[in-house]
């Protein structure tokens, strides 16, 4: 089955099994490789994405609901690696991954509740970032998004 839709601004249109999971769309047929294979459950976060700006679990998000969305990978955040989106910044300054399997769905994680909670407090943190680290980076990971968000607000004022 045909199906379109935009991906980091670009239209593209695929022809695949239409309950093909996005992940391995993204991964397989588009070859970004940012977003990871975790679970396979939508439990551990290592395949957030955004799709039309709402955070998702791709691992468990059929490519047929994606038709003439917006999809949005760790690779699309930033315009070039010159302007980078202040999550993947802050991610930097902090030295946030040991392994960093699981970071890039952290930072797409991250960037929706900036988007929701432009100065999160650490409980707001805790109580909207779901995913899952393995190596114990959270204290970073909240280090981060707090810096993260001094970035964003010092880009729009």
């Amino acid at each position: 089955m045909k199906i379109s839709f935009k991906i980091n601004g670009d239209q593209k249109t695929i022809d695949v099994d239409p309950n093909m999971p996005l992940l391995w769309v993204v991964r397989d047929e588009l070859n970004l490789k940012a977003t990871k294979y975790g679970c396979g459950k939508g439990m551990c976060g290592a395949c957030s994405l955004h799709v039309d700006g709402k955070l998702h679990r791709s691992c468990s998000y059929p490519v047929k609901f994606a038709e003439g969305k917006a999809i949005t990978t760790l690779e699309g955040l930033s315009k070039n690696e010159n302007d980078l989106h202040p999550v993947q910044q802050a991610w930097i300054d902090e030295n946030v991954p040991q392994c960093g399997y699981c970071q890039p769905g952290f930072m797409m994680a991250a960037a929706k509740l900036l988007q929701e909670i432009p100065n999160p407090t650490t409980e707001d943190i805790k109580q909207n970032i779901s995913n899952i680290c393995r190596c114990g980076t959270q204290p970073r990971i909240i280090k981060a998004i707090k810096r993260a968000a001094e970035l964003n607000n010092a880009k729009t004022s």
